[in-house]
């Protein structure tokens, strides 16, 4: 272990200590764990490898939720990857959220290898995936020692063989790219919908199925999801594992599947649960994951990001649980001028950016559009995060269009 100290940094003009920044030496990561999976893949639970950075970090909400898994050699094929998040809700969604995070992987890669499925731009994984995903739902309910019918999870999942990115989407999890325009700056790339039942196709399939989408009085901005006789659950996404209670009534489990060809241009793509994109927006987040020199660090330096931005923007609120992949689709720095120059670039964009940034970005090709007030910090993750800082520090955090909230189920809140 390093040497260890307890400090306080600027942020955004406001003082805050640092948090969640005690690990290994090594780089300041969570320690590796690690597993073997179906035909021999390489699997993670935390950690980071030569491509991926993975973190997570609880909330002030009770037991983390959030749940994420990386997973090499995918099939049992050489640098081909499958990385994916997942958020639960309701009083049993920290169990669901692992449960499908261990089983839905081994799906996808039995599923894929018994129907000799290639990742490329044919459609033939597309199905595969839709019968991977629903497979694991049904097996929600055969799983006796979970409380899967008013409890879920979201998910966000990628499969990246050479130049193919295979993108699924649950709920409101989300998926971005980073890559470079004609001039050579970075922008992102929006991956995936946040399935919410304020989206007008997912508003009317729910409605056609006897559900209620409405918003309460004290959150008249999130239209949440009802049971028809009852005020419950209120859940905030249109689809989701789980949730049994309503996939009579709309809530379904069949991803939104989308393909995107890389380029030479295309730099890493990031998953987060919406404890991050609630307060971070698709600029900012690649902003701070390009400016990170170590690449093991990025998901890290971004979780410690969204923290402190929920401190920030809402000082009375709970702060969300956090979880980050990073899958880096080059080995080279991103960083291809100094940061004195690209600091002032950075510092015109993200000055007062706000929700219309995301308008801005671009989709895919097919339309589809990551506490403790006395810590020990490691010292090479200090540094770290004062170069990230130094980087970013002339900019502020613009507002955000809206303000998530929760209302309390069955003693567990229901994001």
């Amino acid at each position: 272990m390093g040497a260890c100290c307890s400090t306080e940094v600027k942020y955004k003009g406001r003082r805050h200590e640092e948090d969640d920044l005690e690990g290994k030496e090594e780089e300041g990561q969570q320690e590796e764990v690690t597993t073997t999976g179906h035909a021999g893949a390489i699997v993670r639970f935390q950690g980071s490898s030569s491509y991926t950075s993975m973190y997570t970090r609880k909330g002030k909400k009770g037991i983390n939720q959030d749940a994420m898994t990386v997973w090499e050699n995918f099939m049992g094929e050489k640098n081909v990857f499958f990385c994916a998040v997942f958020d639960g809700h309701g009083p049993s969604g920290h169990q669901v959220a692992r449960h499908v995070c261990h089983t839905l992987p081994y799906k996808l890669s039995t599923v894929f290898k018994e129907n000799d499925v290639a990742v490329g731009a044919d459609k033939d994984w597309e199905a595969s995936i839709i019968r991977a995903f629903e497979e694991s739902d049904e097996d929600l309910i055969l799983e006796e020692s979970l409380d899967s019918y008013c409890s879920g999870t979201t998910a966000v999942t990628v499969i990246k063989q050479d130049e193919h990115l295979i993108i699924s989407n649950l709920g409101d999890s989300r998926a971005i790219l980073c890559t470079r325009d004609n001039e050579n700056q970075l922008i992102p790339i929006q991956l995936t919908v946040d399935l919410k039942p304020s989206i007008p196709s997912e508003a009317e399939r729910i409605l056609k199925c006897g559900g209620r989408v409405f918003a309460m009085d004290e959150e008249s901005n999130v239209p949440r999801v009802w049971m028809p006789d009852h005020d419950c659950p209120g859940l905030a996404m249109a689809r989701a594992f789980g949730d049994f209670c309503l996939k009579d009534h709309g809530v379904i489990a069949i991803p939104q599947v989308s393909y995107r060809k890389l380029t030479s241009k295309d730099e890493f793509v990031v998953l987060a649960t919406d404890g991050v994109w609630d307060v971070l927006t698709n600029n900012e987040v690649i902003r701070i994951v390009a400016s990170v020199k170590k690449q093991s660090m990025a998901a890290k330096i971004l979780v410690y990001y969204a923290v402190q931005a929920w401190r920030t923007r809402y000082p009375g609120s709970k702060v969300d649980d956090c979880a980050v992949v990073c899958l880096f689709l080059k080995k080279r720095p991103l960083l291809t001028r100094s940061l004195s120059d690209m600091s002032k670039n950075v510092a015109s964009q993200l000055d007062g950016a706000d929700s219309n940034l995301i308008s801005k970005d671009r989709k895919t090709e097919e339309g589809e559009t990551v506490i403790n007030c006395d810590i020990t910090v490691d010292p090479k993750a200090l540094d770290e995060l004062n170069r990230v800082k130094a980087f970013t520090k002339s900019s502020r955090l613009g507002s955000l269009n809206r303000r998530k909230t929760s209302k309390d189920f069955g003693g567990t809140e229901a994001n």
